[in-house]
C-alpha cells in the first residue's frame, strides 16, 4: 500500500511539471503554426512513442474494442478539444497567464462530481470555495477592463472551456473507466490514437513546416508537447485516477499554474499583483474544497 501511495505521488508532481510546462512550448509553437496544427503535431509526436510501448508491453486487446465509445469521448474530453482550446487560449494570453487560469479545472472537476458521481456532497464550505475560485478566473481575466493593458477575452473563453473539457475527462474517466481492467498505458493508446484520427482530418497541412524555422520551438513542441507532455503524461493521468480518484487526482492541477508563472516570470513576461491575488484565490478555492472533508 505504501509503495503504491508513493508512485501515486510521484506520478502527481511529474504530471504537474510537465502541464505547466506546456504553456510555454505552446506559445512558442503558436508564433510560426496555428493552433490546431500544434495540436496535431503534438498528438501526432506523443502516440507514436506510446504505441511502441504498449505494443512491447502486449496490453492492447481486441476485447478491449467494445469500449471504443468511452475512448471516443475521452479522445475529446482530454485531448482534442482541451488540447486545442489551450493551445488557441495561449496563443491569444501571456503563457503565465493561460497557466494561472489552467487552475480552475479542479473546480469545474467538483461541481461535474456533485452533479454526476454523486460523490461530493455540498456545503457552504465547498460553496465558498467555488466562489473563491471563480472569483479567481474573473480578476486575472478582468473583463471590465478593455483598455490596451486588458486581456484578450477570447483567450480567457478558450482556456474556460479546455479547463472545462478536461475537468469533465475526470469525472467520465473515474464513472465509465476506472473499473474497466484496462491498464493506464492501453487506455491512453486508444485515446490519443482517436484523438490523432480526428486531428488528421480536421487539420489545414499548409504551412505546418513552418515550425521547423525554430529549433527552440520544435524541440518544444516534439519534446516538450508530445513526447513528454501527451505521451508520458497520459500514462500518468490513467494511473493517478485510478489510483486517487477523479476529485483528488484533479488536484494535480494546482501545480501547472505555479510551474507556468514561475516560467512565465523567466522569459520576461510581465505580472501584474493582481494576478498573484488571483491565483492565490483559485488556488485556496481549490483547497478549501479539498479540505471541506474531515475525513480526508
Amino acid at each position: 500500500m505504501k509503495t503504491i501511495e508513493r508512485s501515486a505521488i510521484l506520478a502527481f508532481a511529474s504530471l504537474g511539471l510537465i502541464w505547466g510546462s506546456n504553456f510555454i512550448f505552446m506559445k512558442w509553437a503558436a508564433e510560426l503554426i496555428s493552433p490546431i496544427q500544434i495540436v496535431f503535431l503534438r498528438v501526432l509526436f506523443g502516440f507514436f512513442p506510446i504505441l511502441a510501448l504498449a505494443l512491447y508491453r502486449g496490453v492492447l486487446r481486441k476485447q478491449h474494442l467494445r469500449h471504443w465509445p468511452h475512448f471516443l469521448v475521452m479522445s475529446i474530453l482530454a485531448t482534442a478539444l482541451y488540447y486545442y482550446a489551450f493551445a488557441k487560449g495561449t496563443a491569444l494570453l501571456p503563457s503565465s497567464v493561460a497557466g494561472m487560469l489552467s487552475g480552475a479545472i479542479p473546480l469545474f472537476t467538483f461541481v461535474l462530481t456533485a452533479l454526476f458521481l454523486k460523490q461530493e456532497s455540498i456545503n457552504a464550505r465547498k460553496i465558498v470555495g467555488v466562489v473563491l475560485g471563480f472569483l479567481g478566473v474573473l480578476m486575472i481575466a478582468r473583463p471590465w477592463n478593455t483598455g490596451a493593458g486588458g486581456l484578450d477575452l477570447w483567450g480567457v473563453g478558450y482556456m474556460i472551456l479546455g479547463s472545462l473539457s478536461l475537468g469533465s475527462s475526470f469525472v467520465y474517466a473515474r464513472r465509465f473507466m476506472s473499473n474497466l481492467d484496462i491498464t493506464p498505458l492501453a487506455l491512453s493508446t486508444y485515446q490519443v490514437g482517436l484523438a490523432l484520427f480526428i486531428l488528421a482530418v480536421m487539420t489545414p497541412y499548409s504551412g505546418l513546416g513552418n515550425i521547423g524555422q525554430s529549433g527552440v520551438a520544435l524541440a518544444g513542441l516534439v519534446l516538450g508537447l508530445g513526447l513528454t507532455g501527451t505521451g508520458v503524461a497520459y500514462v500518468l493521468y490513467y494511473f493517478i485516477v485510478q489510483r486517487m480518484g477523479a476529485v483528488q487526482a484533479s488536484t494535480v492541477t494546482y501545480l501547472p499554474p505555479v510551474v507556468a508563472l514561475l516560467i512565465g516570470l523567466l522569459v520576461g513576461e510581465a505580472l501584474r499583483v493582481m494576478d498573484l491575488i488571483a491565483m492565490s484565490a483559485i488556488l485556496l478555492g481549490v483547497y478549501v474544497i479539498q479540505t471541506s472533508n474531515q475525513q480526508r
